[in-house]
This record gives structure tokens, C-alpha cells and sequence, in this order.
């Protein structure tokens, strides 16, 4: 089969297009033909850097994907060839990623993929969503009628997450860097949108929440947006981030405020191997794929690249300001 594979780390040219082994499923393994797979920030990282496991080198990148299932290890329950899936394993130098024609995936990670969207907005669906879904409703505990600022809204994991507040029945405000961008939470159903490089973030949180400050605020950008944004939590209140602080963070504001730190990072089942978790993920797309095809949640697609160009799709993701998710098309 043909994938993308990274030799050793570096520029996005260090993604070649090459042939290998097609992968053979275990007893509970599914085998599934891709038809497309998300591009993430974790892949341009793990590319810059190296994988988590560089003694596997060379790799195959990408964690979330969509395709049909060709083939079922002799384990496998609920699931049979031809059934169309989504899922969120592998690609960070362990278990292979989703750059490539073929993959194998345990069944109880897999969800049936929503029959609504099409295979490339499904595999732009996983990581995101898991990441948003377990920020705002397991570390932030988000509740209805509560008022969550949501970093970078226009994002990937940004976008996500409105409209997952909004369906918890919360008041959501959320931060963009432009005019597009402003219509584009707007029409997520952002209540109150913050143009950041015209006003501070923190006075307009105040503001409209009558000087108490949010419930939740859901920090995707990292950096100092993290430090800056304890002023804006109310106090006794949560700010989750998925990004790791900063060596220098200053926790003064946030202990006189008593805030609750969540950190969520959707990565670390597949790191630490834990069973229960990953099967946890499996259950948050099939919730949500039933959200999906109702036309309660919705993932936008930017941009769509053929797998032989992933080294542009790695450059057009790291010149930033992406509205939403970039995509392989996988055509075999």
C-alpha cells in the first residue's frame, strides 16, 4: 500500500510518499481502508520533533481517519466489511497512523461514521471533538445556564467547543483575530464574540458577565494565554487548557481566586495503552455521530489536500490561522 512516511524528524519534506507492508488486523482489530485523514497540530509537532517512540522510526502519522472496513479479526464484535467508520489511533510513532491507504484499528475504538457527512468531514471530526468533549463536559464540568470563554473559537478544537457548550445549554463567548472569523462563531452560535486584537480578551469577559467573571474558560492556544486568562475566571471557577503551561506561569491570580485547573490531553489513552478510555473515546463518536446526522453538530472543512501533497497540507497548517480542519483525501 502507499503512505506517507517519516524516516526521521525535521521540515515538512521529510514526509515521503512511499510504499509498505498493508498492515494485518489481530483478533480484535478491524482492517479499514481510508478515504481520508485529519491533519492535526500533534502531527506537525511530532514531525518537528520526533515521535514518542523513535526507536519505531520510520512512522506513519495521523490520529484520526475515516474509511470502510474491509476485513474483521476473529474477535471483533458489533461491526462487518463494508460498514463506513470513524475513529481516533494511532500516529505517534507506536501504532500506525492514518497517512496511508490502509490501517488496522481495535473494534472497541471504532464508531460507525455519521451517514450525513461525507468521509472527509468524518475524519476531521475525531480528535477535536474528543478533546473539546472531555475539556468542556469532564475537566471543566460544564453546566447549563454557566458562561464559558472559549479561546480561538474559529479553530479546529475551537469550533468544536461552541457549539458543544451551546448544547449543553450554556452562554458561550469566545475569542477570534477577525472580521470572517466573527461571522463564522456567530453562525455556530457564539453569544458574545471578542475581537482580541482590537480589545482585551479579560475586560470584555468582565463586562458581560457583570464583573464576575466566567464559569469555564477553555484555553486551545497555549503560550500566555493561559496566565492571562485567570483574571476572566470567576472566583471558585475552572479554566481547562490543552496546551502544557509554561515553565514561568505565574499561578499567583488563579490561587487568589481559588480557580479549579483542568488539563486535557485526548492523547494520553493512546500513550499509557488504557483500555477503558479508548473504548471512552469509541462512545464519544458514536454519541456524537448521532448529533451530527440530526444537524446539531457540525465540522468545517477548510481545506482538502491528496495524500501526495501532505507535505503542503503540514505547511499550510503551520502558517497558522486556519479556520476549522485540513484534510488527506486517500484515493485507492
Amino acid at each position: 500500500m502507499k503512505a506517507i512516511v517519516m524516516s526521521y524528524s525535521g521540515k515538512p519534506e521529510v514526509l515521503q510518499l512511499q510504499d509498505v507492508p498493508q498492515p494485518l488486523p489481530t483478533q480484535r482489530e478491524v482492517l479499514i481502508r481510508l478515504l481520508a485523514a485529519g491533519v492535526n497540530p500533534i502531527d506537525t509537532k511530532l514531525r518537528q520533533r520526533g515521535t514518542f517512540y523513535p526507536e519505531n522510526m520510520p512512522a506513519i502519522l495521523g490520529c484520526d481517519g475515516a474509511g470502510i472496513i474491509v476485513s474483521v479479526g476473529s474477535h471483533v464484535q458489533g461491526f462487518q466489511p463494508g460498514d463506513e467508520v470513524y475513529f481516533c489511533y494511532g500516529g505517534l510513532g507506536d501504532h500506525q497512523g492514518t497517512y496511508a491507504e490502509y490501517t488496522t484499528v481495535d473494534y472497541r475504538f471504532v464508531a460507525l461514521k455519521p451517514k450525513s457527512v461525507s468521509f472527509a468531514e468524518a475524519a476531521a471530526v475525531p480528535l477535536v471533538l474528543i478533546t473539546a468533549w472531555e475539556a468542556l463536559y469532564e475537566r471543566g464540568r460544564l453546566e447549563p445556564g454557566e458562561k464559558v470563554l472559549i479561546h480561538a473559537g474559529a479553530g479546529g478544537v475551537g469550533h468544536v467547543a461552541i457549539q458543544l457548550a451551546k448544547l449543553k445549554g450554556a452562554d458561550v463567548a469566545t475569542t477570534v483575530s477577525s472580521l470572517e472569523k466573527s461571522n463564522f462563531v456567530k453562525r455556530l452560535g457564539a453569544d458574545k464574540i471578542i475581537l482580541y486584537k482590537e480589545s482585551n480578551f479579560v475586560d470584555a469577559v468582565l463586562i458581560w458577565t457583570n464583573g464576575e467573571g466566567a464559569d469555564l474558560v477553555f484555553d486551545t492556544v497555549g503560550g500566555d494565554v493561559l496566565q492571562s486568562s485567570f483574571p476572566a475566571v470567576r472566583l471558585y471557577g475552572d479554566i481547562v487548557t490543552i496546551l502544557e503551561p509554561a515553565p514561568n506561569t505565574v499561578w499567583k491570580v488563579a490561587r487568589n481566586r481559588n480557580l479549579r485547573i483542568g488539563l486535557e490531553l485526548m492523547l494520553t489513552p493512546m500513550l499509557l495503552n488504557n483500555i477503558p478510555a479508548l473504548e471512552h473515546h469509541g462512545e464519544i463518536l458514536k454519541e456524537c455521530a448521532g448529533l451530527i446526522d440530526d444537524g446539531k453538530l457540525k465540522i468545517h472543512v477548510s481545506h482538502e489536500f491528496p495524500l501526495v501533497d501532505a507535505v503542503k497540507a503540514h505547511s499550510f497548517l503551520e502558517a497558522g490561522s486556519i479556520t476549522g480542519k485540513i484534510v488527506l483525501i486517500i484515493d485507492n
